[in-house]
């Protein structure tokens, strides 16, 4: 029962707490990373998997000691567990985001919306009109729905601690250094990589997830025709799954730093506009999501100790 515990830990921290506005462990890990970056990014592969040892693998060696020197205090080991997945996730903080763009939507605040998503998503923000700011927070949502709640939750279950923990830095990683710019292209590949092997499960689980929990048919055939041709291999299939589900289209034409890219259509293309709604159905698809998966946690964990109970 003790990733049960855990997890309610965590969630119920999550939920109470939401992300801390000081002292969060990452905004240190992100300070660090930013100084390995500058000791060893010299434009090659070979710093970039060096860096990302030193930035990854003493932390998951230190969580893997922690867990281990609390095998015998279970319970102790649960709740340490569930704060240190706490730290590891981004449920209400991925809620309060979509929902501090679509409440300005409502009012009609242009200015204010495009703001709101200039915190969230990496394109350019500043002439965005309503539909397009809707259609960057919807995809956001969605996207961030696998990377920063799914996901953790599928490594925390399969490895406790150190396996949330690599995720966790991993996934910061890829978001300090994956670009394909010159600074970056040799350097954040091995990041790049990595995030994109640990992220590939539990990201076609969170495409089932939501085409589970929406509208199934329209989900499916989206995931199945435009997840394979989206840039990035697990966002293309949960945000096209994600947009099926919710029936919105979107997608299509964005520019990132200074240059206009054009982008495959994600969902039906009969689908709704992007809107304030499309961001609120998907803050309440995530969260639709989340009650699902913690569920099955529970029963398969319930599951799991009565056999163990029955075997002794």
């Amino acid at each position: 029962m003790s990733i049960a515990l855990s997890l309610l830990v965590a969630l119920l921290l999550d939920y109470w707490f939401k992300e801390p506005k000081r002292f969060h462990p990452l905004v240190g890990f992100g300070n660090m990373a930013s100084l390995l970056e500058k000791r060893f990014n010299l434009n090659d592969k070979k710093g970039g998997v060096i860096a990302w040892c030193l930035a990854v693998l003493p932390w998951v060696f230190l969580g893997f000691l922690l867990q281990y020197s609390l095998l015998d205090m279970p319970v102790l080991m649960a709740v340490v567990a569930g704060v240190v997945l706490y730290f590891g996730l981004g449920w209400q903080s991925l809620l309060s985001h979509g929902m501090a763009i679509a409440e300005p939507l409502k009012r009609g605040d242009l200015q204010a919306a495009r703001q709101a998503v200039s915190m969230i998503v990496s394109r350019d923000t500043s002439e965005l009109e309503e539909e397009a700011i809707a259609s960057a927070a919807t995809e956001s949502v969605l996207e961030n729905g696998a990377d920063a709640i799914f996901s953790a939750l599928f490594w925390f279950c399969l490895l406790g601690i150190p396996g949330v923990i690599l995720y966790r830095l991993s996934n910061t990683l890829d978001a300090m250094w994956g670009y394909k710019n010159t600074r970056y292209v040799q350097f954040g590949w091995c990041a790049a990589r990595i995030d994109d092997l640990l992220n590939f499960v539990p990201a076609r689980l969170t495409a089932a997830s939501y085409a589970l929990l929406g509208d199934t048919a329209i989900a499916i055939k989206a995931w199945r025709e435009q997840g394979r041709i989206w840039k990035s291999p697990n966002a293309g299939p949960v945000m096209a799954s994600g947009a099926g589900a919710i029936n919105v289209s979107l997608g299509g034409a964005a520019i990132y730093h200074g240059e206009l890219q054009q982008r495959p259509a994600l969902g039906p293309e009969t689908g709704d506009k992007p809107s304030a709604e499309s961001i609120k159905l998907a803050c309440e698809l995530v969260n639709r999501v989340l009650i699902f998966w913690v569920v099955l946690i529970y029963v398969v964990t319930a599951v799991f100790v009565s056999v163990q109970s029955t075997s002794l």
